[in-house]
């Protein structure tokens, strides 16, 4: 999982409430379980035109010219700014892969779905929590400059403006650990490597029928 420490990037808007992990990936793309390649796919029903299929080659289908991240001035958005409870829905952590695999790091909105806010930790991408009237600032900023950037920063838990405003937001310590180290829960047990090792070690020679069963 990569590490987030401090990002800076530019800004895209998701400027609606409720968006749930059907509209962030629609449930057609979940046959795969890989983590990568659903980017293309990220806001599907919102991006193209027409229906998508896995397999289906992205760069021919037709754009919505209406959706925000389809236009020039969000290309290469890095940040996604949003709306109250972001990620509602199906606990689908291929919404959080998604947005990944898409270029996003971190995310800012008033309020998130507890299981997506949850799963965004275990893939390294950014869950901020602001209030309304600090996103309501930030969306106003947003639309009056093109190229509007943020910094988040998590070592110190700031949201940082290129108008020098900045805003505090609260992290569980545990989780931001995690992320400043990019540790998953794999790479969390895998750091207990040497300890594990010793007690299968001690296991077989107390009880060896077990560990026969188990090969």
């Amino acid at each position: 999982m990569k590490a987030f420490t401090r990002h800076s990037g530019l800004v895209g808007p998701m400027d609606r409430a409720n968006v749930d992990t059907d509209m962030i990936i629609p449930k057609q793309f979940l046959k795969s379980i890989k983590r990568s390649g659903f980017g293309p796919n990220l806001f599907d029903e919102l991006r193209y035109l027409d229906s998508g299929e896995p397999g289906q080659d992205c760069s021919m289908r037709p754009l919505n010219v209406e959706f925000p991240l389809n236009q020039q001035r969000y290309s290469g958005a890095s940040i996604l700014l949003a709306r109250t409870n972001f990620g509602c829905g199906s606990s689908r952590e291929h919404a959080p892969w998604a947005l990944e695999d898409y270029g996003f790091r971190a995310i800012i909105a008033p309020s998130f779905a507890d299981i997506f806010y949850n799963n965004c930790f275990k893939n390294g991408l950014l869950p901020v929590v602001l209030s309304e009237q600090s996103v309501d600032r930030l969306f106003a900023g947003l639309y009056l400059e093109e190229g509007y950037q943020l910094t988040v920063d998590l070592k110190d838990q700031q949201v940082l403006s290129s108008d020098g405003s900045s805003y505090d937001f609260e992290i569980d310590e545990f989780r931001k650990q995690c992320l400043l180290n990019g540790l998953d829960e794999i790479a969390l047990t895998l750091q207990e490597a040497t300890s594990i090792k010793r007690y299968e070690t001690q296991r077989a020679a107390c009880h060896p029928w077990v560990f026969g069963a188990i090969k």
